[in-house]
């Protein structure tokens, strides 16, 4: 539309303000007069027609004057808003030029440093191997089917398992540890071997009776430690205590605990079979529920575990524990024995811990862990090097469950 045309349509659209009328109600009174007319082109032309000096309104004139203090209190709003702007974008920029010039000398500013000399390896450390056998259960029977496939046990994978162990105790610190010479082997006993017939659904499930896993194992066992005699070159001992499952009494006794517990006949027979052997491995077997070992003049106290009640809470081991490291700590000390590493079992659990270690089981997951919702874990031993400066440098848990090897 040309405005110069038609003059009469700045009277009309000042008429239309003057009365308070929207915008498309002054674009239709220009689109019924000269043609069509948009909203937006009358307020546009409104906005020039204030503008222009030659058409300006008088002054005092109440309606432009309102007017014009309405756009100047929204200039004001808008002039303050965008100063706002400014400043936080100018604290931008200020902090991004920091940022660069702190990269920048992070980068550039040449460094002083020291040259940091690696001494070659030496070869003159000496250290020991420490391997756990912690809860074997040997002759117990897991039925996978009965803990969804988590694990399995029977005599058979027991056998496959044994010989892994064998394989890994010699073969680990081998093939892992370099730039110290390995003195020996001490095999720390910690109980249940056995499965035992302590209670009646081990009687009807077990794979043989008692007696009957004590006379089959017991060649299995003394061959497992001749290997590793021969690998450690006769340097092997191993260090026996009983655990809850070789029982013969109804109950857990205190009096005369070991001699009642067909784990203490086993290892005495073990230890006199290999001196008929005059097999340099050595047997230990404790009379007291407990074994002091010192190794490199510190002293590591063995133990079952099963006096430490508790264990199926959300802390699990953790809490029965820690009370039960505190009160044997306590009693060592009045011994005179203070304890710098107790090892132990029972609770099928591998956990290496500050002055303890737990040595997992070689049975795995059982109905019973599952009845009770109890994390699953494989079945591993614990092993580690003691050296005699320091406790432990390193502990490596030997896992012993293939799945496929042993075909279930």
């Amino acid at each position: 539309m040309r405005w110069a045309e038609y003059p009469e349509l700045d009277a009309l659209i000042r008429q239309g303000v003057e009365s308070d009328r929207s915008w498309a109600d002054i674009a239709a009174d220009i689109s019924n007069t000269v043609g069509a007319c948009s909203a937006e082109q009358a307020r546009g032309r409104w906005k020039r027609l204030r503008q222009l000096p030659s058409n300006a309104p008088a002054a005092g004139d109440p309606v432009v004057d309102r007017l014009s203090e309405a756009d100047k209190a929204i200039e004001r709003r808008q002039v303050t808003q965008l100063r706002h702007e400014v400043a936080d974008l100018s604290k931008e920029a200020e902090e991004l030029r920091r940022m660069v010039g702190f990269y920048d000398s992070a980068r550039l500013t040449p460094l002083a440093h020291e040259t940091w000399i690696i001494r070659p390896g030496s070869t003159g450390h000496v250290g020991l191997v420490v391997a756990q056998m912690a809860d074997w259960h040997l002759d117990e029977v897991v039925k996978p089917e009965e803990v969804f496939f988590l694990n399995a046990y029977n005599r058979k994978i027991a056998e496959t398992r044994m010989h892994r162990w064998v394989e890994k105790v010699a073969t680990l610190p081998r093939d892992y540890m370099r730039g110290f010479k390995i003195e020996g082997l001490v095999i720390p006993a910690t109980g249940d071997l056995f499965t035992g017939d302590i209670h009646a659904e081990l009687k009807e499930s077990n794979e043989d009776k008692l007696l009957g896993s004590l006379l089959y194992w017991m060649d299995p066992v003394i061959s497992a430690l001749e290997a590793l005699g021969r690998e450690y070159k006769g340097n092997v001992e191993v260090d026996a205590v009983v655990g809850n499952h070789g029982r013969t009494t109804f109950k857990p006794v205190f009096k005369g605990r070991a001699r009642s517990n067909v784990e203490w006949l086993f290892w005495s027979v073990v230890r006199d079979r290999l001196a008929d052997r005059k097999s340099s491995v050595r047997v230990n077997v404790s009379d007291s529920m407990d074994l002091n070992v010192p190794i490199y003049d510190r002293n590591h106290l063995i133990t079952h575990g099963d006096q430490f009640h508790g264990g199926t809470g959300i802390a699990g081991a953790y809490s029965p524990l820690s009370l039960g490291q505190h009160r044997k700590g306590v009693r060592q000390q009045a011994a005179g024995q203070d304890m710098k590493l107790m090892v132990m079992g029972h609770f099928h659990q591998f956990l290496d811990l500050p002055g303890t270690i737990m040595g997992g089981s070689m049975k795995g997951y059982d109905e019973y862990a599952f009845g009770l919702n109890l994390r699953p874990e494989e079945a591993k031993q614990a092993l580690w090097i003691t050296t005699p400066e320091r406790l432990k440098i390193m502990t490596m848990p030997v896992e012993l469950q293939d799945r496929e090897r042993e075909g279930w």
